[in-house]
This record gives structure tokens, sequence and C-alpha cells, in this order.
């Protein structure tokens, strides 16, 4: 038997992680070494370390995939149609980002979903909450459900509504040993304990009965909702582009996990937040997690519905170049997404806005000079323009926000400043020439850890960034990360290379 105690081939071993290693220790002076044999002299034997095996094996056998991994469901459909479908058929999941598409524009994507995943059960949507709106919320979960997309993943719920109960429970049925099944899988994104116990609850009795009342659920599937829990997995959220708690995924998954091992132990759990290298995910699955989301670092995929400029500008994040802003959608809130800093004034030009609005309590009353200010720096046009653009969208979407800003002259300052914040998405996602400056990227210190993983390799060109090359390269480092922190418990002195993969061509 032959074996290895220093260098590259240390290295090699070591990284080695599909097959098993020995570790052997030498006669003289007992230093511990690795052999891809074994032998007389063995101490001990590292088993081999799949991709496929890092999380919950029932998340790959329920789901339908190989990893136990997922693409999240960036909104305005950045997580795109194409982006799902090549997650899909690369034996992963996929979520298409539903939220702020128009209805037909959502009717369309689940479309071509339906016929370019025809048979295949390894996609999903995005459910998120309209706090201000719940009629849209429940217009969403309508066209979900009747399209038949098999798995939802419903956000930013701080409580269970019609919405989130029609989807979990539309289309349950048991078999004749009692064994109940969904037609519909959901996920549910959580950043809070308070707010995952009520996914790993049965649905609230009243809103189960109020559905069944008006016609939409049956009175089976109302009574089997009362046996099971809300969400077949919980995704724990931790510090995210975009809407965040900014909570540190070590604090906030062990509590969850825990949580859910008392509560429902059925339920998965995964880890989303902050994942942008092979070390990140290797963690979140050593805390326990049974799947990974990741979010930020797909915005630089080929497949992402993202301007080539805004993926040029996420290229050069480092982990410190985010800041947090206004968020659109719920700007009268005060609520914050985490955006990037750097290249773009979005941050500071959105935190203006909302100082004003706190501070005015009209456009009126706001002063001449500073009005002069945001409509040459900010806004681009006259306030008075803004507003008449403000209203022509939301007498389409919603007339009800223009009686309110008729009544409420607070309000109507908000929606003309929501203006800029909602198109800030938008002209970064069709890469608006001249508002570069303005773009509003949802990024996390992900992007920065991503971009530092990555120099140097074939995943430095953004040609070759495909939402499944980064998966496979995420997941394949993060079990060679697992292999080597095994070694180092056997007391192997592995040097600093072993701890480093580097993305490679993965077939």
């Amino acid at each position: 038997m032959t074996g290895v105690f220093a260098g590259i081939g240390l290295v090699e071993l070591a990284q080695r992680a599909t097959t098993q290693v020995h570790v052997i220790a030498r006669e003289h002076d007992g230093v511990l070494g690795l052999s891809d044999r074994p032998g007389p002299a063995v101490l001990g034997t590292v088993p081999a370390v799949y991709p496929e095996w890092l999380g919950d094996r029932s998340f790959t056998e329920v789901h339908g995939v190989r990893f136990p991994y997922v693409a999240g469901e960036m909104a305005n459909a950045i997580a795109s149609v194409e982006l799902v479908e090549a997650m899909a058929q690369n034996e992963m999941l996929g979520f298409f980002g539903a939220a702020g598409l128009s209805l037909p524009r959502l009717d369309q994507a689940l479309d071509r979903l339906r016929k370019g995943l025809a048979g295949r059960r390894n996609w999903g949507v995005n459910l998120i909450h309209h706090p201000g709106d719940l009629q849209m919320e429940n217009a969403v979960a309508e066209l979900l459900l009747r399209a038949g997309a098999p798995k939802i993943s419903v956000s930013a719920f701080m409580d269970i509504t019609p919405a989130v109960v029609r989807c979990a429970a539309s289309g349950l049925r048991a078999d004749a040993t009692g064994r109940i099944s969904r037609r519909t899988a959901l996920f549910a994104k959580v950043s809070r304990p308070e707010v995952a116990e009520l996914f790993l609850s049965p649905p609230p009795a009243q809103l189960v009965r109020q559905l069944v009342e008006r016609g939409q659920l049956t009175e089976e599937e109302g009574r089997l909702a009362a046996r099971i829990p809300v969400a077949d997995d919980i995704t724990v959220e931790a510090d995210s582009g975009g809407h965040t708690d900014g909570r540190p995924l070590v604090a906030v998954l062990p509590t969850i996990l825990a949580l859910a091992r008392r509560k429902n132990p059925g339920v998965r759990v995964g880890a989303a937040g902050g994942l942008g290298d092979p070390g990140a995910v290797a963690a979140a699955y050593a805390l326990g997690a049974a799947y990974v989301v990741t979010g930020t670092v797909n915005q630089m995929s080929v497949e992402a519905a993202v301007s080539d400029e805004a993926k040029a500008m996420l290229a050069q994040a480092g982990v410190a170049d985010v800041a947090m802003a206004p968020s659109s959608d719920m700007f009268e809130l005060g609520a914050k997404v985490q955006v990037l800093r750097r290249g773009t004034m979005f941050a500071a030009r959105a935190t203006r806005l909302r100082q004003l609005y706190v501070e005015h309590p009209s456009l009126e009353s706001i002063p001449a000079p500073t009005r002069e200010l945001l409509e040459r720096e900010i806004f681009g046009l006259p306030l008075d323009e803004v507003w008449k653009r403000a209203e022509e969208y939301w007498s389409e979407r919603d007339p009800a926000e223009i009686a309110r800003a008729g009544a409420d002259p607070r309000h109507r300052m908000a929606l003309t400043f929501r203006w800029y914040l909602g198109n800030a998405s938008t002209w970064a996602v069709q890469g608006e020439p001249g508002r570069r400056s303005d773009y509003q990227l949802w990024c996390s210190p992900a992007a920065g850890a991503f971009n530092s993983w990555v120099a140097g390799g074939h995943l430095a060109d953004p040609r070759q960034r495909t939402v499944t090359q980064i998966a496979r390269n995420l997941l394949q480092g993060a079990a060679v990360l697992t292999r080597v922190h095994q070694l180092r418990t056997y007391g192997v002195r592995l040097p600093a290379e072993a701890f480093d993969f580097r993305p490679r061509r993965l077939a």
C-alpha cells in the first residue's frame, strides 16, 4: 500500500469527494496521510460524498430531482421561463419569478412552462404576498391552480391567507390507507420562527370553512387540510437580496430546524440567503438544511432575464457593495430591500424619496428648490408628468388606489415616488439607456462571494455562466469541502489548497 502525506497528491485525494479514501499513519512519526487503497495500516476510512447526498434524500425522492438544490424565484420574471426549463431538464428545481407580473403576462409564461416541461413535475412558480391587494394575490393563486403548476413557493407572508390555503389544500386526497397526498407541493419562504410555525401547522379552521362555503375547496379537501401542515417544505431565508430581515443563517436556520423537529418533523427545512460560494452552501448543509435555494448568483446566469449591462454591474460587486433601500411595494410601511450599491445611485435616491414622504404631507408642500432637484436628478421629468404616468398605471391595475390618492394627498405622493422605485427595477431588466445610475438590482453579499470564487476560472466568462453550471459547481464544491472537513476531524493536516475548490466544466 502506498500513501500520500503532503503535497499535490494529498490535495487531489482529499478533493476526490466521490471516492472513499483511507487515513494512514507513517510508522516513524505518526503523521497522518491518505491512501486510495485499503491495507493493514489503515486507521479509518472516509466514505464518498456525492453532491446528490448533501441534503435530505426525501427531498430528491418527493420532488423528482437528482440534487437537493433550488434556483429561487427572482421577481419580475428575472427567474425566467428559460431558467426554470434549464433547471428542470437538468434534474434540479427552479421557480419562475411571478412577482410583479401582470396576470396576462403570467398566464403566457405558465402556458410556455406547461408545454415546454410537459410530463415533468420538477418546476414551480412563486406566489408573493400582496398586503395591500389581496384581490391580486387571490387572482394569481387562481391562475396557478388552473394552470396546474406542480409546485408553488409562497413568500413574504406574515400570516396564512385564503390564497395560501387554496394552494395548499386544492387537490388533496387520501388513499385506502389514509395517507394524504397533494396535487400541488407547497414551499414557504420564511425568516422568523413565529411565521414558520404557521406553515408547520394545519391551516386556520375558519379560513378552510370559508373556502368550502365559497366552493373554492371541496368538503373532502377541507377535511384533509385539517390533518396536515400548510407547507411540505419551509425555506429559511437569511440575509438575502430584495426583501430581507437580514438574519444570519447560523442563527435562524438551527432555530427553525429545532422548531420543525418539535412541531412537525415530516416537514423539510431548507436554507436560502447569502449562498454565493461552495463554503456557504456546505455550511448550510452542515447546519442541517434539507436543500438549498440560491437567488442573487442566478441573476448573473445566461438564462436570467436581466440586461447584460446589469449583469456586468453585478459581476463587479464585492461582499460589501450592497445597501438597503425603500421597497416599492411596501413603501408607505417603511419596508426595505437589499440592493446593489456599487455603480448605481438607486439606494441613495430611493432613501431620499422616503425621507421626503415622511417629512411632508403632500407633493405641493415640498419646497420648490427640492422639487426642481427631484425632477432634474431623480425623475428626469416634471413631477406632474410623473403623477400622470403613475395615475395611468394604477387606473388599469387598481382604480381604488387612484380614488384613495384623490382623498389623501400623502398617498398621491407615495404613488408618485413609487413610480421611480417600480421603474428602477424595470430599467435594470431592460437595460434602459441613460438610466444606469438608477438601476435597482436586488443583491446580497453572495454576489461578492461568487465573484471572488469564480475569478480566474471558466465561470469568470459570462457566456459560461449557465444556471446549471453555477448549480453543479456550487454543489460539487460543497461536496469537496464536506470531505476535507471530515478529513480534518480525523487529524489529517491538509494544505490550504485542499479547501479551495475552483469552478470546473461539469457535465
